[in-house]
């Protein structure tokens, strides 16, 4: 990757980090999700682990702004996060996005530049070379002009990715980035989000394959509702809590996961 990508641990030599206090999230009066407390800084990897309902993506969205929280702070560098920062990218599950809408890869990239630019506002130099940046990054270069509908599921993917790129956000929230991979573009993925953080992203990813935590995340939370575990992939996935997160469960009016 180009030099002039913007390192968010480069900033006066130390991390950035984010702080997650008390967070709590209800949907019509049912609590989602509970008492999240957790920190975390760029560079790491973090796995969102927990049964179905757990509450893994509603946190994600809570991370990114996208749902309303009901009590509790977000805190990024150290500043409260109202709503939602465009330092933050959100790739929603596969099976979410509607893959008929006619865009190639590179108007899905270029989307990753409106939140600096406006809807309206032409395209400067400097966000056209984002938009390459991101494209030549994650070797899209020859799909550039393929509708995202014609993309293998790994493309897929990498296509979103290069969209958070140009977006130039340091933090990048996955849903279930690995479901429907094959094995070839899985390790693929979990290369290519070893390198984004080690080039000084932070990434959170809800993950459900136990076997494959450890190889492609740092840090993971455990959730069932509330939270069960944090900290080191190999301290929190042993056999015990991962009982605790999985039998605790959560009530089946709570909304999905």
């Amino acid at each position: 990757m180009s030099d002039t990508h913007h390192d968010c641990c480069a900033h006066h030599g130390h991390h950035h980090e984010l702080a997650i206090e008390d967070l709590s999230v209800s949907y019509r009066n049912v609590r989602a999700l509970e008492g999240v407390n957790l920190a975390t800084s760029c560079g790491n990897r973090v796995a969102l682990i927990g049964p179905n309902g757990a509450g893994k993506s509603t946190l994600l969205k809570a991370i990114a702004g996208l749902v309303p929280r009901s009590s509790g702070t977000i805190r990024w560098r150290g500043t409260a996060v109202r709503k939602w920062s465009r330092e933050f990218a959100y790739l929603p599950q596969r099976e979410e996005v509607d893959w008929s809408f006619p865009i190639t890869v590179q108007g899905l990239v270029e989307m990753g530049r409106y939140p600096q630019t406006g809807w309206w506002r032409r395209f400067s130099k400097a966000d056209h070379e984002a938009v390459d940046r991101a494209i030549e990054s994650l070797a899209l270069g020859d799909l550039r002009h393929r509708q995202i509908r014609e993309l293998s599921g790994g493309q897929q993917q990498r296509a979103f990715l290069a969209r958070a790129l140009a977006q130039e956000a340091h933090v990048l929230l996955l849903d279930e980035p690995f479901t429907g991979l094959d094995r070839n573009a899985s390790e693929l993925l979990g290369d290519l989000l070893h390198r984004l953080a080690h080039e000084g992203r932070l990434v959170i990813a809800s993950h459900h394959d136990l076997v494959s935590a450890p190889r492609l995340f740092d840090e993971v939370l455990l959730l069932a509702t509330r939270p069960v575990a944090f900290g080191i992939v190999e301290e929190v996935l042993r056999e015990n809590i991962i009982r605790t997160a999985f039998q605790s469960g959560t009530p089946p009016q709570a909304a999905a996961s």
